[in-house]
């Protein structure tokens, strides 16, 4: 059995798009990218998905609580589920709320220092490292009812891909820019609708499928 953890987000939560602040809807299973991914691996591949509304890469929110810190939880789940084979990486959007008020360029350092976290975990087999592959968000919108939380982070986010690309080189992981195969929903220019996450289920599945052989 080979186990691959998903970290993310909302967006590896399955939270719908949000008409409205605060809406809790979530897609099913099957819906998620998540479950569009499961499907494209080998039989013996037991997924976690471990998505946090909120969650940061490494910032205690000062509104939605200290708990979506990113890196804070990081070894604990890492610890709970080893040994994991593979990582799934994909932070940052939420960074990019204006209440954090930090560069594109200061969200790539925070990714390094995750996966440096990871690398030095001993949770792979045989206490050795996991493989990682970090996938970049796609930009956010300033649009809709999170358009005030998120003012400037489109411009912030839009920069990010590169950087981040670049961060997985140093470190030698498998690097994917969803940007490049999605786009968020126009509805709160943050969450991606069930094609999105059909589209980018796929994308990462074929990469994931690829590193386990």
């Amino acid at each position: 059995m080979r186990t691959v953890l998903a970290y993310g987000d909302s967006n590896t939560h399955g939270t719908a798009p949000m008409a409205n602040a605060g809406d809790k809807a979530r897609f099913s299973p099957d819906i998620r990218w998540t479950g569009h991914t499961r499907r494209l691996l080998p039989s013996d591949t037991f997924m976690i998905e471990e998505g946090h509304p909120g969650r940061t890469t490494l910032h205690d929110d000062p509104i939605e609580g200290a708990h979506r810190n990113g890196l804070t939880i990081l070894p604990a789940i890492l610890e709970s589920h080893r040994p994991l084979d593979l990582v799934i990486l994909m932070l940052g959007t939420n960074d990019m709320k204006a209440r954090f008020s930090v560069t594109a360029e200061d969200v790539a350092a925070s990714l390094d220092r995750l996966i440096r976290t990871i690398r030095a975990a001993e949770v792979g087999q045989d206490r050795g490292a996991p493989d990682i592959l970090l996938v970049c968000p796609p930009p956010v919108l300033e649009t809709g009812c999170l358009a005030g939380m998120f003012r400037g982070g489109a411009a912030k986010s839009a920069a990010l891909a590169p950087l981040a690309e670049r961060v997985a080189a140093a470190h030698g992981a498998r690097f994917l820019d969803a940007g490049a195969h999605i786009a968020v929903s126009p509805v709160d220019g943050v969450h991606f609708d069930a094609g999105a996450h059909a589209a980018l289920g796929r994308a990462i599945g074929e990469i994931v499928a690829e590193m386990l052989g």
